[in-house]
C-alpha cells in the first residue's frame, strides 16, 4: 500500500469532550439575549454518541423520589387521616405518656367531703350515745328520768337463794323424802323484806320463832281463835316462823311459816280447815266477805306448790285485804296483805310466787 493510500485509511481522531468550564453558559431567562440566533456556529454530536450530561446537575435515585399517590384513587374521606407510610416521608414522632396525676372532679371532691362529714357525725354519736347507755345502766331505775315509778307496780326485792340443806338430807320434793320435811333451817325460807320496807317488829318473835298466839291475832273472831288453836295442837304444829313489813305505799304483808311432821298434816289442815270454794274458813281481821282471786296469773304458780288465794270484796270497809294460802311439804305458808283503799293485785302477786319459789 501506498503512502497516500495509508494516509487515506487512518483512523478519524474523537474529538475530546469538553470540560465543565468549558461548556457554553445558559444565559438567564430573565435576562435578555445577547447570544446570536445563528446556529449555524454549534456542531450537532453525532448520532451515536449520546449528550453530554453537566456534571453540575445530579439526578435524584430512584428510591428518594416521592411516590405520588394514583390519580385514580378517590381521596381518603376519615375524620382522621392515617399517618402517610410515604417512603421518604419521617414519621410523626409519639407523644409521651402522661405522668400529671388526674384531677378528680369537684363533684367526686365535693362527695369526698359529705363522706368525710358524715363519718365525723357518725363517730360523735357513737360516742355520746356509748356515755349515755353506760350512765343509763350504771343508774338506778329511780334515778333515770320517767322510770321513777314502776310502771308494773312490782316492787325491788333482794337476790334470793335458798339456805344449804344438811349433808345428806334430801329436798322436799325429792323422791327420797316421802314425808315432804323441810331440812332446811325454816326460818331462812321466809321471804326477806323489798327495799325500801320498814320491818313489822312484832312478828320478830323470839330467836326467829313466833309464838303461836301472835299468829292467832291475825283472825278477827274470837271462837275462830280458839277453835283454829285447837287444830294446831291436833296436828302437831311443830313451829311458826314469821316476817311482816309495810312498804311506802301504805301495803301492810304479813307472811307466816306453819310446819307439820309431815306433808300429809299440812295437807290436810290448809285443804280441809283453812281454806273453802270461795272464802278462807278463818277471815282475818278487817275482812267480811272474799272471792278467790280467779285473775292470779297461771304463769306465776309455782310446779309441786298447792295455791289457793282470795281478794275481800267491794264494800270493803278502810282496807282492802287479800290472802293466799301456800302449801309446800310439811309446811304452810299463810300471806295476808292489806292496803287503805285497795290492795294492789301485781306485789301480792310478786310476793306469793317468791314465797312459793323459796319453798319449792
Amino acid at each position: 500500500m501506498t503512502d497516500q493510500q495509508q494516509e487515506n485509511t487512518a483512523p478519524t481522531p474523537t474529538p475530546a469532550t469538553p470540560a465543565a468550564s468549558e461548556l457554553p453558559v445558559v444565559p438567564d431567562a430573565s435576562e435578555p439575549s445577547t447570544a446570536p440566533t445563528s446556529t449555524d456556529h454549534l456542531t450537532a454530536p453525532a448520532a451515536s454518541e449520546p449528550a453530554a450530561t453537566p456534571a453540575a446537575v445530579e439526578r435524584p435515585a430512584a428510591a428518594e423520589l416521592p411516590v405520588s399517590p394514583a390519580a385514580t384513587e378517590p381521596p381518603l374521606t376519615h375524620a382522621t387521616p392515617e399517618p402517610s407510610l410515604t417512603p421518604g416521608t419521617p414519621e410523626p414522632p409519639l407523644l409521651p405518656p402522661t405522668t400529671a396525676p388526674l384531677t378528680p372532679a369537684k363533684n367526686d371532691r365535693r362527695a369526698l367531703r359529705a363522706v368525710l362529714r358524715w363519718t365525723a357525725a357518725v363517730v360523735v354519736f357513737a360516742v355520746v350515745g356509748a356515755g349515755t347507755a353506760y350512765g343509763i345502766t350504771d343508774m338506778k331505775r329511780s334515778d333515770v328520768p320517767g322510770l321513777g315509778t314502776e310502771s308494773d307496780g312490782r316492787w325491788a326485792y333482794p337476790v334470793l337463794s335458798k339456805p344449804p340443806l344438811p349433808a345428806g338430807s334430801p329436798g322436799p320434793f325429792a323422791s327420797a323424802n316421802p314425808a315432804g320435811v323441810h331440812a332446811a333451817d325454816l326460818r331462812a325460807l321466809v321471804l326477806p323484806a323489798p327495799e325500801g320496807a320498814a320491818g313489822d317488829k312484832a312478828l320478830d318473835g323470839s330467836d326467829g320463832w313466833l309464838a303461836t298466839k301472835v299468829f292467832l291475832a291475825e283472825f278477827s273472831s274470837g271462837d275462830d281463835r280458839t277453835e283454829l288453836a285447837q287444830k294446831l295442837t291436833d296436828d302437831g304444829l311443830r313451829h311458826i316462823a314469821a316476817r311482816g313489813w309495810t312498804t311506802p305505799d301504805g301495803t301492810h304483808t304479813r307472811i307466816y311459816l306453819l310446819q307439820f311432821d309431815t306433808a300429809t298434816v299440812a295437807d290436810g289442815l290448809a285443804s280441809g280447815n283453812l281454806t273453802g270454794y270461795a272464802a278462807p274458813t278463818y277471815p282475818v281481821r278487817g275482812a267480811d266477805s272474799y272471792e278467790e282471786d280467779e285473775d292470779f296469773p297461771d304463769a306465776a304458780k309455782v310446779t309441786n306448790i298447792s295455791l289457793r288465794a282470795y281478794a275481800e270484796t267491794k264494800p270493803y270497809g278502810a282496807e282492802q285485804v287479800r290472802q293466799a294460802f301456800v302449801t309446800a311439804g310439811d309446811t304452810v305458808a299463810v300471806i295476808v296483805q292489806s292496803r287503805k283503799g285497795e290492795a294492789e293485785a301485781v306485789p301480792f302477786q310478786q310476793t306469793v310466787t317468791l314465797q312459793s319459789q323459796l319453798l319449792a
